[in-house]
């Protein structure tokens, strides 16, 4: 007879339940993604070109995918350095809007001269830290829920984006609340193809130094320790609140650095759309990443391209957003369904009959 049935963490899963879970989350998430489209009108037979050649295989989808997941790995990589430390980062999108408020105003003051473009970076990165510094700060001195306080702080932020815009930052010029467009010195350099600009550059180096630190330095070891075991942290001496806030507010820095890289790169103004979905689309990548920096631009990519396509069916065939949706999140549901697989077994335990 079963008496209980109990969830364990995995020592370690190898290579064959790895690749076989994520093959058949993969499977399993596509296949029935492709019955909700069809069920909604899609043509089967546009499928394949609407989904894989239009996003990945030709150029201009390609680049648009590119363009799309440049942000993307600055919001995951807020959410991974974050959610290693246990720390439930859900203002990425706040801390985005007040690095984008922060490049913005370098911009349309004329701050830095010639070094205005690095200058718009380093405060959008300042911004986003600065943002989510009271959420730490309340969660180690007073242990208030960071989930609480970075969501409240977005809302805030929200409502200074407005003011805003439809205030100091507003162009006089335009009927809707926008920044005026920056110059050309004060724009990330593209590179012919398409949208694409120096913020791909940009993120690839976050990525490749978040990877190296916490795979190759002590501080990385010490995060890592931290983050498994705060307590035996604690008890042996490791700097755990040090470690808490220095990463805390790297993740901070990132998601700020993503407005930046958005409002230079590709809008080339300040407007009430930037950066919206980040916060979902960071938590995902990072969740899907397993909070490891080398996989997530392979994952941005991958979800950036779900985006694009979503898009394409929403213009030529008419579907709705909410179908779009329900398709997108079949197939991330399918994959977070597969790490948890390989992460935790099922014990089942029997009572023997008397």
């Amino acid at each position: 007879m079963l008496e209980s049935v109990t969830l364990e963490r995995r020592s370690g899963a190898g290579p064959v339940l790895n690749a076989a879970s994520f093959v058949g989350a993969l499977a399993l998430g596509v296949a029935l993604s492709l019955a909700v489209l069809v069920a909604a009108g899609v043509p089967t037979k546009a499928l394949f070109e609407e989904l894989v050649v239009q996003v990945f295989l030709s150029p201009a989808g390609l680049a648009r995918t590119v363009t799309m997941a440049t942000p993307m790995m600055f919001g995951a990589l807020a959410a991974a350095l974050c959610l290693r430390l246990k720390f439930w980062n859900i203002g990425i999108e706040g801390q985005l809007w007040l690095g984008a408020i922060c490049a913005t105003a370098v911009a349309l003051y004329d701050i830095g001269g010639p070094l205005r473009l690095p200058l718009m970076m380093v405060a959008a990165m300042v911004g986003g830290a600065l943002w989510i510094l009271p959420s730490v700060l309340l969660k180690t001195w007073l242990g208030v829920s960071e989930v609480i306080v970075t969501l409240l702080m977005s809302n805030i932020a929200y409502l200074l984006l407005q003011h805003l815009l439809f205030g100091a930052f507003g162009d006089p010029t335009f009927n809707f609340p926008t920044s005026p467009v920056f110059d050309d010195a004060e724009r990330l350099a593209r590179f012919g193809w398409g949208d694409v600009n120096a913020g791909v550059a940009l993120a690839l180096v976050a990525v490749a130094v978040a990877a190296l630190t916490l795979g190759a330095t002590r501080f990385g070891f010490a995060a890592r320790f931290v983050g498994d075991n705060p307590r035996a942290a604690l008890a042996l001496g490791f700097p755990a609140l040090r470690v808490l806030l220095v990463s805390v507010l790297a993740g901070g820095a990132m998601a700020g650095l993503a407005g930046g890289v958005i409002v230079a790169g590709t809008e080339f103004r300040l407007t009430q759309a930037v950066g919206l979905n980040m916060t979902f689309n960071g938590i995902v990548i990072a969740a899907l990443a397993r909070n490891t920096p080398a996989w997530i631009p392979v994952w941005a990519v991958f979800i950036a391209g779900l985006n694009v396509a979503g898009a394409s069916l929403k213009v030529f065939y008419g579907v709705s957003e909410g179908i779009v949706l329900v398709a997108q999140g079949v197939i991330l549901l399918a994959l977070v369904t597969g790490t948890f697989v390989t992460t935790y077994r099922v014990r089942f335990a029997r009572r023997g009959l008397a």
